[in-house]
C-alpha cells in the first residue's frame, strides 16, 4: 500500500496547555484539540469556568487537568507549568481588550492590557519553552489579532499589545527553532462569542467592523480552532515564525 501524501492533522496522545481556557476561543480550542486526540491542561484565573470544559473533554475520552493561575504572576506561572512532565502544544490565548480613545485611556486599563497580553504571553511561553527544550520538540501558538497587523481607532493599546505578540512570535521562532520548537501565531478578526455578542450587534461598532471584512461575516470559533489544530499538528511541521490570519481578508486590504 502506498504511503499517504497527506500529513496527519491529528495530535493523538499529545499534551496541550491552553490559557484562558474557561471561555470563548480558549474553551473552543481546548475542546477541539481534545477532539483531535490531545490530553489537556486547562489554565484560567477562574476555577468554576474550567469545570464545564473539563467535563466536555473527559466526555470525549481525553483527560483534562485544571490549573487556576493568573498568567501575569511570574512565580505562579513558573510553579504551575513547572509541574507538567511533558508538554507538546501551548495555546497562548489569555488576553483582554479594553477599548478606549487615547485621551480617555485610564492607567488601570493600560496596565491591565500590558500585564495580561504582553507580560502573560511571555511568562507562559517561557515556562512552556523550558519543558519543550528538554524534549527538543513542541509548538507554541500565540494568539494575535487582526489588530496585530492593522491599527484601529480607540484600540491603540490593545493593537500595540498584539503587535508585541507578532514581534515576540517571530523572534522566539528564530531562537527556538534549533531546539526543535515551532512558534506561530493566529490572527483572528472579530469572533462571535457570548462575550462579544453585544459589541458585534451594536450598529456603530459591529457595522464598522463588518464593513472591513471582505468576506462579509464575523468569525466563528470554529474558524479559529481549525487553524489552531492545523498549526499544532504534524501537517504544519515546517511552519514557524509566521501568523495565520483568520480575518476574512481584512489584512489583505
Amino acid at each position: 500500500m502506498n504511503k499517504s501524501v497527506l500529513p496527519s492533522m491529528r495530535v493523538d496522545g499529545q499534551i496541550a496547555l491552553v490559557t484562558g481556557a474557561g471561555r470563548g476561543i480558549g474553551k473552543a480550542c481546548a475542546v477541539a484539540l481534545a477532539e483531535a486526540g490531545a490530553d489537556l491542561v486547562l489554565m484560567s484565573r477562574t476555577d468554576s469556568e474550567l469545570d464545564e470544559v473539563a467535563m466536555r473533554i473527559e466526555a470525549i475520552g481525553r483527560s483534562a487537568q485544571k490549573i487556576v493561575c493568573d498568567v501575569s504572576d511570574a512565580s505562579a506561572v513558573s510553579h504551575a507549568i513547572g509541574q507538567i512532565d511533558r508538554l507538546d502544544i501551548l495555546i497562548n490565548n489569555a488576553g483582554i481588550l479594553r477599548a478606549s480613545s487615547l485621551n480617555d485611556l485610564s492607567a488601570e486599563d493600560l496596565d491591565d492590557m500590558l500585564r495580561i497580553n504582553c507580560r502573560g504571553t511571555v511568562l507562559v511561553a517561557q515556562a512552556a519553552a523550558k519543558i519543550m527544550t528538554q524534549q527538543r520538540s513542541g509548538v507554541i501558538v500565540n494568539m494575535s489579532s487582526t489588530f496585530g497587523v492593522n491599527g484601529r481607532a480607540n484600540n491603540s493599546v490593545y493593537s500595540a499589545t498584539k503587535h508585541f505578540v507578532e514581534g515576540f512570535t517571530k523572534s522566539t521562532a528564530v531562537e527556538l527553532a534549533p531546539l526543535g520548537i515551532r512558534v506561530v501565531a493566529i490572527g483572528p478578526t472579530a469572533i462571535e462569542t457570548p462575550l462579544t455578542h453585544d459589541r458585534l450587534n451594536d450598529p456603530a461598532i459591529g457595522g464598522d467592523l463588518l464593513a472591513r471584512i471582505p468576506m462579509g461575516r464575523f468569525g466563528q470559533v470554529e474558524d479559529v480552532v481549525g487553524a489552531v489544530v492545523f498549526l499544532s499538528s504534524p501537517a504544519a511541521a515546517l511552519i514557524s515564525g509566521t501568523t495565520l490570519m483568520v480575518d476574512g481578508g481584512w489584512s489583505a486590504q
